[in-house]
């Protein structure tokens, strides 16, 4: 591939960094743009000011990185036959990964999704991310510059792409074959390892969002990405060529777990940051059936979505309307308010305002506003600072002769919910059950990771537990159950906080943290 001059973004993380054009031109679309309005943490930035960052920065930071680790590995291992194509998918992958998100990032595919598509299929960003990226190929026309020189892409190179943001493509065939990619062949099964490493969790991505995540949190990261860049190998192993690492920086690979584990705990899944989330998660189900997303017409849909029309939680299924989902979505419904409403707090400007609108706009908005008034309600608590109360949280204690089930958490759910309900009404409050883990469930992630040593670099072998015996925890992972209070009126909270007490006795939980109003 000929050489070509690209672009030099100045990213606070990486410093200078230079893309390669064709990534550029991604970049300079309406799809990719649309990164800028959605908060890499949701709701986190209500908690910790700093944390103003965005998917579109997160997104070129994973790009370069995935583009400096498969260099790294062309120049080191010639034999790997790493040619510049696979460079450029692999940093295409990386800078696309994220398109697929919607408001708020997890909060809405991890949160709304689950409760507003009950009983449907289960989805997850990365399935709207390859569906963003045909979208954004083809309504930019980008295909054709893809085919062209210096580039060169084919159809496999795309299909390439799409494999390592979401994994095999869904083909039956594909499925049940030894080798289930179609991008590449197993000999450079390696470069699936870059940008989402399904098997140990150790990819560009991580490393982007690590630094990224603890500089705007204000969060020391003890993990060097750079490090692991400069030792990373390929090896095979039980037949598969698999990235590794030298035997000496197993302590840099905890250092990134303990990293996880501890923003998930500071920031992530911090009690404020979850209370935010799930009030805005209620705001959307409220607005969820009375706000009308414009997007593609296609005779596949039925109703208004046949039409074009789609709601919050349909726009998925609808590139073109998807694609308007961002943040903004927040202050939308903030500021739905009716003319009356408004009039409370400015009636000589609402009278003014009166005179240059029509009846039939006047009734068109206080129909809207009518409607988004519960959500617009919820979001004005949050912007006021009248949050959903921690009623308490409580982990499972352990006792001789059992064992921790990293996926009872449905059920504890479940019995909690049901206890509260027999006193409380269920409107008033949510049970959330949240996991603090080290990317594996109960699993040592390095388990699956390999190791070689200076004097055989291509013998790679597993680590064992005794010589790593002092970077490893207790456990691997934790859940922890919580109760946030809803209702404004907070006179039935000792109540709540009472049979929440009862309930973690009775099934042998430790209480956390217990708050009273």
């Amino acid at each position: 591939m000929a050489a070509a001059t690209g672009k030099v973004f100045n990213d606070p993380i990486h410093g200078h960094v230079e893309l390669n054009p064709l990534l550029v031109k991604i970049i300079d679309t309406p799809q990719f743009q649309r990164l800028r309005n959605i908060k890499q943490l949701g709701g986190g930035y209500f908690v910790y000011p700093g944390a103003c960052h965005n998917r579109f920065e997160h997104s070129i930071g994973v790009a370069h990185l995935a583009g400096e680790l498969a260099k790294a590995l062309q120049s080191r291992q010639p034999e790997l036959k790493i040619n510049d194509r696979d460079i450029l998918c692999v940093q295409i992958a990386g800078l696309c990964h994220d398109l697929g998100h919607g408001p708020f990032s997890h909060l809405f595919d991890g949160m709304f999704i689950p409760e507003a598509c009950k009983g449907q299929k289960k989805w997850k960003h990365e399935d709207a991310s390859i569906e963003m990226f045909d979208h954004l190929v083809e309504s930019n026309n980008l295909r054709e510059v893809m085919r062209m020189k210096p580039y060169s892409l084919d159809k496999n190179d795309e299909i390439f792409i799409k494999e390592m943001i979401n994994g095999p493509l869904k083909d039956p065939e594909a499925a049940q074959a030894e080798w289930p990619y179609k991008g590449r062949e197993d000999t450079k099964s390696f470069l699936y390892e870059i940008v989402s490493n399904k098997r140990n969790g150790i990819d560009v991505d991580k490393f982007d969002y690590f630094a990224r995540d603890c500089h705007h949190l204000g969060i020391q990261n003890n993990f060097d990405h750079w490090r692991f860049i400069k030792f990373a190998r390929v090896c095979e192993v039980q037949g598969e060529k698999q990235i590794c690492s030298r035997d000496k920086e197993v302590g840099n690979m905890y250092n990134m777990f303990h990293t996880r584990n501890y923003l998930h705990r500071r920031a992530y899944q911090h009690r404020v940051t979850k209370s935010v989330e799930i009030m805005i998660k209620d705001a959307f189900m409220k607005a969820n059936d009375h706000i009308k997303i414009q997007g593609s017409k296609n005779r596949k849909f039925k109703g208004k979505e046949r039409k074009g029309k789609f709601k919050l939680s349909t726009a998925k299924n609808n590139m073109v309307a998807y694609s308007k989902l961002t943040d903004h979505l927040f202050e939308y419904i903030l500021y739905s308010e009716s003319k009356k409403e408004s009039e409370e707090e400015s009636e000589e400007e609402m009278q003014n305002e009166s005179l240059e609108t029509s009846e039939d706009e006047s009734q068109e908005e206080s129909e809207e506003s009518k409607n988004l008034k519960g959500a617009r309600e919820i979001l004005k608590r949050i912007v006021s600072r009248d949050l959903y109360k921690l009623v308490g949280e409580a982990m499972e204690m352990d006792h001789p002769g059992s064992q921790r089930n990293p996926d009872a958490k449905d059920t504890w759910k479940k019995e909690l919910t049901e206890a509260l309900k027999a006193k409380i009404s269920p409107d008033d409050f949510e049970v959330v059950v949240v996991t603090f883990d080290y990317g594996m469930k109960d699993k040592d992630p390095l388990a699956e990771t390999y190791f070689y040593g200076k004097k055989h670099p291509d013998k790679p072998h597993a680590i064992e537990p005794d010589e790593v015996r002092s970077f490893l925890p207790a456990r691997f992972f934790e859940n922890i159950i919580r109760v946030y209070w809803k209702n404004p009126d907070k006179t039935v909270l000792n109540t709540a906080t009472g049979l929440f007490s009862g309930w973690c006795e009775e099934n042998r939980f430790k209480v956390l943290r217990e708050l009273a109003p």
